[in-house]
């Protein structure tokens, strides 16, 4: 329990009306946890106006409430802050209510549209190895040690990140590496937060949805390196065009990793195959059991990290070679008959192509390549058709299937990404609805030698439709076929 004049130290303040001298047991900005001692933030959000919610927070008896626009009517035994904005005082005050746990940590957070999870995921299996406690905020799982925590965002709200972080502290960590969304910029999630370091992986179309153009969508993950303090580092890569941009305005030092140019953490690619990565790192050779050139950047932003952070850089080598990759990251399995299925989370265009492009490396000739694609309802519809031409391109045969359709008919979704379907290649192109049939189909397709991509969902457990989850698992299902078909 603290002061609420405590708490509001590092917030813009415009107004307060009432004492800031009263206990804050907790603090939300969901009205529906309010009770007496709690504060209440009313924020506005992408669905609803927090500030609609102030009269339930004043009923349930809020210790205070802080917002932008105050009410007309004042109640006596309510303490009222008016802030500059909602979403940024939210994120400083759940810092100082936590006991600034990220101060107390070597916190790094990543970014870009593609690598964070796996980047993360390194990252955590790193540290550990190399001794250290250590916490992870992710896509796939929160993790303190060993211990899971179920993830709901690729970056919890502010209230619960710093819980988390302060989880963390208590449990002796001394390390934290977290994905930072760009929705997370946006809505301040991260705000109050300090960082020891950022990491740019790179920047491709995604969540146009919620951003409206790509300039904002960038601006969103440069604003992570402008918020890094003096003392923090800034790591990005340098084959990305955009990577440059991230640290021009960046008071933390910048540090730029790449397979193309000669920089600070360079790596070359020997050799890429089913088995693994044979790379060149700063002149050392090692192997690695991550497959495909994108595995090879979130290799090399790993290292980078390692060294910066002042680990040894032959040690961190060593580790970094016998790690796996997060689940549904590339994830596969081989049948009796010899096809390999392979899971990846692939939902944006660049990852998609990322994935086939490795596949493209590592087949032989003989070798088909069956890909089975939906996309996400209620998101970028932009990328639908996109994401098809590139299945289209990179494949020998491709199934459009559903994904998550969320509120959306599926029928319009697969719509949309047959616009995507060249004339050209409509014969090779199958659109089966039941995310079930369409792996049973792909399944059929493929004969012994065969690689089948499962894309879109990865690590995910579920299908999202109507506002119900039900239990999906593709790397499951894809298993189940391969007995069920007897291959």
């Amino acid at each position: 329990m603290q002061l609420l004049q405590d708490i509001l130290q590092n917030v813009n303040v415009r107004s307060t009306h009432g004492s800031s001298d009263v206990p804050v047991q907790g603090i939300t900005f969901d009205s529906r946890q309010v009770r007496e001692g709690v504060l209440f933030v009313a924020v506005r959000g992408v669905q609803a106006d927090g500030h609609a919610f102030i009269p339930k927070a004043e009923e349930a008896q809020a210790a205070a409430i802080v917002c932008e626009e105050l009410p007309q009517e004042l109640k006596q035994s309510i303490t009222y802050v008016q802030v500059q904005d909602s979403a940024q005082a939210l994120g400083q005050m759940a810092s100082a209510f936590y006991g600034h746990p990220s101060k107390k940590l070597q916190l790094v957070g990543i970014t870009g549209t593609n690598g964070k999870t796996t980047s993360v995921t390194l990252l955590h299996k790193l540290f550990r190895e190399l001794g250290y406690h250590v916490g992870m905020i992710s896509t796939v799982q929160n993790q303190i040690d060993e211990e899971v925590i179920p993830s709901t965002h690729t970056t919890p709200d502010a209230v619960k990140l710093n819980e988390l972080l302060a989880q963390m502290v208590k449990a002796g960590c001394t390390h934290a590496f977290m994905e930072v969304s760009s929705h997370a910029m946006v809505q301040h999630r991260v705000a109050g937060i300090t960082f020891a370091g950022g990491v740019f992986t790179n920047i491709t179309h995604d969540h146009l949805d919620y951003h409206g153009t790509f300039e904002e969508y960038i601006k969103a993950k440069k604003a992570f390196f402008d918020m890094l303090p003096k003392n923090a580092f800034a790591l990005v890569n340098a084959d990305d065009k955009r990577g440059p941009v991230m640290v021009q305005n960046t008071k933390a030092s910048a540090h730029f990793y790449a397979l193309r140019k000669a920089v600070e953490f360079k790596g070359r690619i020997i050799d890429n195959t089913i088995q693994g990565l044979h790379l060149e790192v700063d002149g050392r050779e090692i192997w690695a059991k991550l497959i495909g050139t994108f595995n090879a950047y979130n290799l090399l932003a790993a290292y980078g990290v390692g060294v910066l952070l002042g680990e040894d850089p032959t040690e961190t080598l060593t580790i970094l070679s016998s790690l796996s990759s997060a689940a549904g990251r590339f994830d596969y399995i081989v049948s009796d008959s010899q096809i390999t299925g392979i899971v990846d989370y692939a939902h944006t265009p660049d990852a998609l192509e990322n994935v086939l492009n490795t596949i493209q490396q590592i087949r032989n000739p003989n070798q088909k390549v069956i890909t089975l694609v939906g996309c996400g309802g209620n998101r970028d519809a932009a990328k639908r058709p996109v994401m098809a031409d590139i299945a289209c391109r990179l494949s020998d045969k491709v199934i459009l299937t559903s994904d998550n359709p969320r509120f959306e008919e599926p029928q319009v979704i697969l719509e949309d990404m047959q616009k995507g379907v060249k004339p050209l290649d409509y014969k090779k192109t199958l659109s089966v609805l039941d995310r079930k049939e369409a792996i049973k189909t792909a399944c059929m397709l493929a004969e012994p030698g065969d690689i089948i991509l499962v894309a879109g969902k990865g690590h995910e457990t579920y299908q999202e439709i109507k506002g119900v989850k039900y239990d999906f698992d593709d790397k499951q299902v894809l298993s189940e076929m391969f007995r069920q078909l007897g291959k």
